[in-house]
């Protein structure tokens, strides 16, 4: 089993924040793969379903952004699974918009979703960097984050987001190379 967490905040004000855009390929991929209804559990909205063999466990923690990782580490836990097993969809500043990187490990550059599940599992999960372009000021970026998307993004947006779905297969086979390869090609069109 997999867990796939996607990071954002909780509500309908937020839902089309650039900061909720983990949330929105969360729910993405529970559509197209027609995982379980979500049901409250580990503090957050779980769904189970299959990608190829693979069982994934997606999560959208309910604790809001800044305690992501108290959902996460209690599902990991749960399931007694390590950080090698888990997946954090989140937002990415240091990405121009709708760009999509995966890596594993590292920092967490201020992303305070990113500090909360290092703090309760570690570092060593798998991350699917969403880029949402830096607004160009530190100042800014707090309003920027917690922004909607503006209405010229909402096509590639939601491109962005299909190319995520369509092929998360190769995430679920731990190919990341292959998932952003393919997306990448997707998004050239």
């Amino acid at each position: 089993m997999q867990i796939w967490a996607g990071l954002g905040n909780p509500g309908l004000q937020y839902a089309m924040h650039r900061h909720n855009v983990g949330f929105m390929a969360a729910d993405l991929i529970a559509d197209l793969y027609r995982f379980s209804p979500p049901k409250k559990q580990f503090q957050g909205w779980v769904q189970e379903g299959r990608i190829g063999p693979e069982k994934i466990l997606l999560i959208k923690p309910a604790t809001f952004m800044n305690e992501s990782g108290r959902s996460i580490g209690e599902a990991m836990r749960f399931y007694k699974l390590t950080p090698q097993d888990v997946t954090v969809f989140h937002d990415e500043l240091d990405l121009v918009p709708m760009k999509v990187k995966v890596k594993r490990g590292g920092g967490n550059a201020g992303h305070n979703g990113l500090r909360s599940t290092d703090a309760h599992i570690g570092n060593d999960f798998r991350r699917v960097r969403i880029g949402i372009g830096h607004p160009g000021h530190k100042d800014k970026v707090h309003g920027y984050v917690l922004g909607n998307y503006a209405k010229s993004e909402m096509d590639p947006l939601a491109d962005m987001l299909a190319a995520i779905g369509a092929e998360a297969e190769w995430l679920a086979k731990n190919d990341e190379a292959r998932f952003m390869n393919e997306v990448a090609l997707r998004l050239a069109d």
